[in-house]
């Protein structure tokens, strides 16, 4: 598969290497001014996810640049193991003020072809499909990914609370505790993440190397605004606090983002990831922090999407995955 392959006159492809890191940046940036989708980076970020030990940045990357300006991107991504269905995910932009140019046309299916290879390389003998996502407001997103043969299979909504209101911790069921996260705890956390969301749609096990590249070893995790439930010495329930210092730079307000809560099915049904993400949002705002928001699968099967709302989240925008089989 050529890099150089079908890209409109006058334009530029190879992988995102490090160097790029502040033009890809620039190029996010303008994409936000236009899709307001909420999410904003700085050059540090991308750097950490190219650091991704399961990322080849030379196969599974793409920069598309007039001369010095990166004016579109593609990166493709495959998961630690395969529970169901080996879903290999893709994601990219165009510039806004280079689409409908024909650019997007030619960088989706660059990102199916590299899929597909990686599928192939990877888990031959899986059932494969490429998933990916747009904001629902993205009209073109959605008319070219309908276009070139996807179809729609999952909704996700993000979600906010403003902090200002106070957060009420509920009490601790008798013979648990909630105790901070720390190092210690990380190993044991991972595998009941793992266990936790074993019958969440599109997750996959971690390997220890992804979690500290996604989770606990990320810049932006903050393990004060971590709590684990424990029974004995068990990991049975958590919530995990993230803070993005280029969301507080472009919106001027400083956000926690809940990544991860879970409840083993052992435990479920008892209150307990309310109790540690309230404990989380409570810890949050004491600490200067004006929101809190996460994501949540329209259809996840805890009934996530209740305890949020009764926790005084709402709806911000809706996430809409596409699905495009693999042979």
């Amino acid at each position: 598969m050529g890099i150089d392959e079908g890209w409109p006159a006058g334009l530029t492809a190879r992988p995102i290497g490090k160097d790029d890191a502040v033009a890809w940046a620039e190029l996010l940036a303008a994409k936000e001014k236009v899709d307001a989708e909420g999410e904003n980076y700085d050059a540090d970020d991308l750097i950490e996810e190219l650091a991704d030990p399961s990322l080849d940045a030379d196969r599974d990357t793409i920069g598309l640049w007039s001369g010095e300006q990166m004016i579109g991107y593609g990166v493709v991504r495959a998961p630690d193991e395969v529970v169901d269905v080996h879903r290999v995910r893709t994601e990219g932009t165009v510039h806004p003020q280079w689409r409908g140019r024909g650019i997007g046309s030619a960088l989706v299916p660059w990102l199916n072809r590299r899929a597909a290879e990686l599928h192939r390389e990877r888990q031959p003998g899986a059932q494969g499909e490429i998933n990916t996502g747009t904001i629902d407001t993205n009209t073109g997103a959605m008319e070219l990914l309908a276009d070139l043969g996807f179809e729609k299979c999952r909704y996700f909504f993000s979600m906010e609370r403003d902090l200002g209101t106070p957060v009420e911790v509920p009490p601790l069921p008798a013979g648990l505790r909630l105790v901070p996260f720390t190092p210690a705890y990380d190993e044991p956390l991972r595998l009941a993440h793992n266990e936790v969301f074993l019958d969440h749609w599109g997750s996959s096990p971690k390997s220890p190397e992804s979690w500290k590249t996604w989770f606990t070893g990320s810049r932006a995790f903050r393990p004060a605004l971590a709590y684990l439930v424990l029974d004995g010495d068990e990991v049975v329930a958590y919530t995990l606090g993230y803070e993005y210092v280029a969301d507080t730079a472009a919106t001027g307000i400083r956000e926690v983002y809940v990544g991860q809560v879970g409840t083993k099915r052992s435990h479920r049904g008892r209150g307990l990831a309310a109790l540690a993400l309230a404990m989380v949002m409570a810890e949050a705002a004491a600490a200067g922090f004006q929101r809190a928001s996460l994501g949540v699968d329209a259809d996840n099967p805890t009934g996530a999407l209740g305890l949020y709302e009764r926790l005084g989240y709402t709806t911000k925008n809706t996430w809409i995955t596409y699905r495009l089989p693999l042979d």
